[in-house]
């Protein structure tokens, strides 16, 4: 026989009804509030509800407007059926054989690569800072390379609605290359499958028998590095001291250089200005 639950304490009505208070005078606050920012929204008398009446009223007919015409009407079609059809192609792959292997599969490399993103990380933010000092220090480049995109994507503009053009005009002969292809390629398909399975059998074969001569290859090259490390610092320290004393060697080719391109520069200038552009030059004498 089921036992009958006690009746809650003083204390527990009075808590509950307290509760109960606090809440509803917190809804009535709310409320409040609501209330009174759409009053001082719409209030007639500063204008400022008229305003926002006028441009919800402008707002809306321009959005029925533009929602009524055919380019619209037509393009929100396309858009609803890109989405049924992507619902309609993606829905079985949630439920299809397949996907469970496929999320095993996902579950696996993630946790493999878990360790390696881990180990990699503080590499990766460097890199990423590094990156970023780059950018902002070349970003006087910047708008010279965007024009040179722009300008090779004007350039290719053209190329490409061509090419568009032509495969459009060409679908039956593209029809008809897929299908030679497809019925050449068909039965060819068993053969490769069985060629694949029997050349990764002897590549696995060759890379068990492989790994131990590199791996006893890849010791006695560390051991030798380890070895030589000295010499390499040396050889690393030489280059570099070379480096610092060719440098004002380099520095002043450079300036060199630079001079004679404007010289030259300057020259070609002159060259190929019009005559009428020279100045005339008056001599005095003394009497």
């Amino acid at each position: 026989m089921a036992s009958i639950p006690s009746l809650p304490s003083r204390d527990d009505m009075l808590r509950m009804a307290r509760s109960t208070t606090d809440i509803t005078g917190q809804l009535l606050d709310t409320a409040g509030n609501i209330t009174r920012i759409a009053i001082n929204t719409l209030d007639p008398r500063d204008g400022s509800g008229a305003e926002a009446l006028r441009v919800l009223r402008e707002t809306t007919a321009e959005l029925a407007e533009a929602s009524a015409s055919p380019q619209a009407q037509e393009a929100f079609y396309r858009i609803v059926d890109t989405l049924t059809r992507l619902g309609t192609s993606g829905a079985p792959l949630a439920v299809h054989p397949v996907s469970e292997p496929a999320q095993a599969l996902l579950a696996v490399l993630g946790d493999s690569l878990l360790p390696v993103l881990d180990a990699v990380e503080p590499a990766v933010e460097e890199f990423a800072d590094a990156l970023g000092d780059l950018v902002e220090a070349s970003s006087p480049l910047l708008p010279a390379a965007a024009g040179v995109v722009a300008g090779a994507l004007l350039a290719l503009t053209p190329v490409l609605r061509a090419a568009a053009d032509v495969l459009r005009d060409s679908s039956p002969e593209l029809r008809r290359i897929t299908d030679a292809l497809t019925a050449a390629l068909a039965p060819l398909l068993p053969l490769q499958v069985a060629l694949a399975e029997r050349a990764a059998t002897v590549g696995a074969g060759v890379a068990r028998a492989t790994l131990p001569p590199l791996a006893d290859l890849t010791e006695a090259a560390a051991a030798t590095t380890k070895a030589a490390r000295p010499v390499l610092i040396a050889g690393e320290e030489l280059l570099v001291a070379g480096l610092e004393r060719l440098q004002p060697l380099l520095l002043a080719v450079a300036s060199r250089a630079g001079g004679l391109a404007r010289a030259t520069a300057v020259r070609i200038s002159a060259a190929v200005s019009p005559a009428a552009d020279r100045g005339v030059v008056v001599a005095v004498s003394p009497t």
